[in-house]
């Protein structure tokens, strides 16, 4: 009988305690020597800008149209504004005509975790970075080919590091 056990899976440690007990999860960046957990909110209020704190830690929406990157056709890694992850590639990103960053796929799937949205008097499917809970955006069955899916992404979300740059 072991009661303690580490495992490691993409960037994740899971840490059994007690299997009776349940499963807890953490992420490599939650494991820093800082000591700083990357879903507090309070750290990312001089990091990022206004607009960039509503959507990622308050869920907020910019504007259809307005944010940087809904018409962008640059090459490179779309990275999380919060933690830099990589999130998407412009290799996925297509023209949805809706005002946001369209994908169809993520990098990595296990980066991006999904969450029933029932605000708006609507039922979606919100999209968040699973190292440090920022909200993304919404993900939709209406998307091209080969997933049919479209991953409507807040520009305010996301940092595009283009190819040339997009190595960590």
């Amino acid at each position: 009988y072991v009661s303690d056990v580490f495992i490691v899976i993409h960037s994740t440690i899971y840490y059994l305690k007690d299997s009776r007990i349940g499963l807890w999860r953490r992420t490599m960046a939650e494991q820093n020597d800082s000591g700083i957990d990357p879903r507090d909110d309070e750290q990312y209020k001089d990091k990022l800008t206004p607009l960039q704190f509503e959507v990622t830690r308050n869920k907020a929406t910019e504007q259809a149209f307005t944010g940087e990157y809904w018409n962008t056709t640059d090459n490179g890694v779309y990275k999380c504004i919060c933690c830099g992850e990589d999130l998407f590639s412009s290799d996925t990103k297509f023209d949805s005509m809706c005002g946001w960053p369209s994908f169809y796929a993520p990098m990595v799937e296990e980066q991006i975790e999904e969450d029933t949205d029932h605000s708006f008097g609507m039922t979606r499917t919100e999209v968040t970075c699973q190292s440090c809970g920022a909200h993304l955006g919404h993900v939709f069955p209406d998307g091209p080919h080969p997933t049919g899916l479209r991953y409507c992404i807040n520009s305010a979300s996301i940092d595009l590091k283009p190819d040339d740059e997009s190595v960590k």
